[in-house]
């Protein structure tokens, strides 16, 4: 099957739906960092870097493989934690009219659109019917349903909502749950290098072997990885991380060091956590700015092991400055969650 992924970010669902089995052509993005990313990860895919709606036209044709037209409209929007543009005046919560809009270009045989669960929710739903009632109205059969990402294998709690349609008719069966132990931050993280507080390192081999299926999948054949770079926090921040244990976050910090803050007691649960190792991951957000803490080391996370928490394999290599490079990771589909929709769709 032949696919076209919109809103593709630095591709995390191009990635899945490859490991699938589909062929990915187009991809549409208009922040030149990612694309940069996309276009240097998927060799074979011809990469737009342009504003969606200016595209009029969609290069590809449908074949006797089948169409596929997947991808997110923005979604920080519809973050339950976003309560200040969690409406209908915030423009970018209505791009989801240009998703509809290229499915009525190219009648894709399915479609996949991927988001928070908070769209569900956002102006008491009304997003997400309107998304629904649009696709039927094309001729699309649809279900939808929340799956969380460490349920697949992602050492990851991140539930994401995929809406699924096909336009012959048949109603998606979403995958089940995998059984078995979840697999943990440790798993994830412990055979990449140690690294200092502000690491600018391009590429490093790794500390030790695989010791562990997920680490031998992420790595493959390699014996070096990319994208070893850490944000440099100030001695004060450092000194905050070091009174922090695994699971923990800013309440277990002294009050003498939170002083900068008005009022530190109010800061949000997710801020200055410290990752348990023998846990999935929280989400993998703007993990930046939340000061997201290494398990094991007094500093925030690289950009690779963000990527490993997300499923990345080693081989895939994010570009632009650092900031991007954090930005693209952490709003990216987990390659292995997107992978069993996709497979899924390639069985029914």
């Amino acid at each position: 099957m032949i696919g076209i992924e919109i809103f593709s970010g630095a591709g995390g669902m191009s990635v899945g739906a490859t490991w699938a089995g589909i062929d990915i052509k187009l991809a549409i993005e208009i922040d030149k960092f990612a694309a940069m990313t996309y276009s240097l990860n998927h060799k074979h895919c011809k990469v737009l870097n342009e504003d969606i709606r200016k595209i009029k036209t969609v290069p590809i044709q449908k074949t006797q493989e089948g169409l596929i037209l997947f991808g997110g409209p923005p979604c920080q929007g519809f973050s339950l934690s976003n309560q200040k543009t969690r409406n209908k005046s915030n423009e970018n919560n209505w791009l989801f009219e240009e998703y509809i809009r290229l499915a009525k270009i190219c009648m894709p045989d399915w479609i996949v659109l991927e988001n928070v669960s908070g769209l569900l929710l956002t102006e008491s739903g009304f997003f997400f019917n309107k998304i629904v009632t649009s696709l039927k109205r094309l001729g699309y059969t649809l279900n939808y349903e929340v799956l969380n990402a460490t349920d697949f294998g992602v050492p990851q709690k991140r539930e994401r909502l995929f809406l699924v349609g096909s336009l012959h008719g048949i109603t998606f069966k979403f995958p089940r749950s995998g059984s078995g132990k979840s697999v943990t931050v440790k798993d994830a993280l412990n055979d990449l290098p140690f690294l200092k507080n502000g690491a600018l390192e391009s590429e490093l081999p790794y500390r030790k072997k695989a010791e562990n299926g997920y680490a031998k999948k992420m790595r493959g054949k390699l014996s070096k990885s990319k994208n070893h770079y850490v944000t440099r926090n100030s001695e004060l921040v450092l000194n905050r991380y070091s009174h922090i244990p695994q699971g923990g976050n800013w309440s277990a910090i002294p009050a003498k060091l939170m002083s900068n803050y008005k009022d530190y007691t109010r800061c949000h649960g997710g801020i200055y956590h410290r990752l348990a190792e023998n846990q999935p991951s929280v989400v993998i957000g703007n993990y930046r700015k939340n000061m997201l803490v290494h398990p094991t080391q007094n500093r925030g996370l690289s950009v690779r092991e963000a990527a490993r928490l997300q499923s990345f394999p080693d081989w895939f290599e994010f570009k632009g400055h650092l900031t991007h490079q954090q930005q693209q990771v952490g709003n990216a589909v987990p390659p292995l969650l997107a992978k069993v929709v996709f497979k899924e769709i390639l069985t029914q």
